[in-house]
């Protein structure tokens, strides 16, 4: 019998399908596994997609263990919440050092309770056009899938609940003061990389020495991550996509891109203004801030 072809998606139809098998896969395995049980000093990194995630696990993971490289994948070491038991991650296994520390891309509402949170927000036109980019080359095939298709499918949301951009940020912003979560900004993080690590290492509860901060300045710079990018470009997800949704081997799926992350200036203006309309839609109407920027400053 011959074997079916291994191929990138070339419509949206495709893409969703694709999706659709893994995202089934991890369900049957959670469903199957251990209950995931947290521990109050669990740290979860829980950012929206392409918000900062795998930054801020790998200055995490640096600063539990002093620099810490001994791995294939990050999220083998900060294991993703929603997808490691299809992974074969134990969930509730000792992990290399304390305290334990986590990925998902929960919302509030859904996160499992009970640890402490880290959550990165990131102005939704660079998080789009980021993670627009970031399929492409992966599960789709390049300058297949026009834009303005891909735009609908991530205005609609992520999960089986359809959990979007502007719901993650809502169910966060409205227990950013409560002591157990500490709400970032991505392109402040990047502007002062020393603040931020010092800001995460007290919420953590890990001792912050001198050479410790320089090490982890240094590990967690764009140039570090991109001179090691194969620990970072999502290997575990890459193989289970291989093996359930036909994506073919040798798969861009890297997380660290040689960009200042911002990419407004690269959208059709139309997206733009639908993003506009959102904004003033979900997030101005319920708090009042014109745009990014303004919440970012209130942040």
């Amino acid at each position: 019998m011959a074997t079916a072809v291994k191929q990138r998606a070339r419509c949206m139809d495709e893409f969703r399908a694709s999706q659709r098998l893994l995202g089934e896969a991890a369900m049957a395995a959670t469903q199957a596994a251990a209950p995931f049980e947290t521990k109050p000093s669990d740290i979860v990194i829980s950012p929206y997609g392409k918000c900062g995630t795998t930054m801020l696990q790998h200055m995490f993971h640096t600063l539990r263990t002093r620099g810490d490289m001994d791995f294939d994948d990050i999220s083998r070491v900060v294991p993703w919440i929603e997808m490691s038991p299809v992974l074969g991650v134990d969930l509730n296994a000792p992990q290399r050092a304390e305290p334990r520390g986590f990925k998902s891309h929960l919302g509030y509402g859904r996160i499992p309770k009970g640890a402490r949170y880290v959550v990165s927000l990131r102005d939704p036109k660079d998080s789009f056009f980021s993670m627009y980019r970031f399929m492409e080359g992966w599960f789709m095939e390049p300058g297949a899938v026009p834009i303005e298709d891909f735009f609908e499918g991530w205005v609609r949301g992520r999960g089986p609940e359809g959990e979007g951009y502007f719901d993650h940020l809502l169910g966060w912003w409205a227990v950013r003061d409560r002591p157990d979560v500490l709400l970032l900004s991505y392109r402040k993080v990047v502007a002062d990389p020393a603040g931020h690590i010092r800001r995460l290492a007290d919420f953590a509860g890990i001792p912050l020495d001198d050479e410790l901060l320089e090490l982890t300045l240094q590990r967690a710079s764009r140039e570090w991550m991109l001179a090691h990018k194969d620990r970072f470009d999502d290997a575990l997800m890459r193989g289970l996509s291989e093996r359930l949704a036909g994506v073919p081997s040798g798969s861009d799926s890297a997380k660290v891109r040689n960009s200042d992350g911002s990419h407004a200036d690269e959208l059709p203006p139309a997206i733009a203004e639908r993003i506009d309309s959102l904004w003033a839609e979900r997030i101005e109407a319920e708090l009042g801030y014109r745009d990014f920027a303004e919440l970012e400053a209130a942040l």
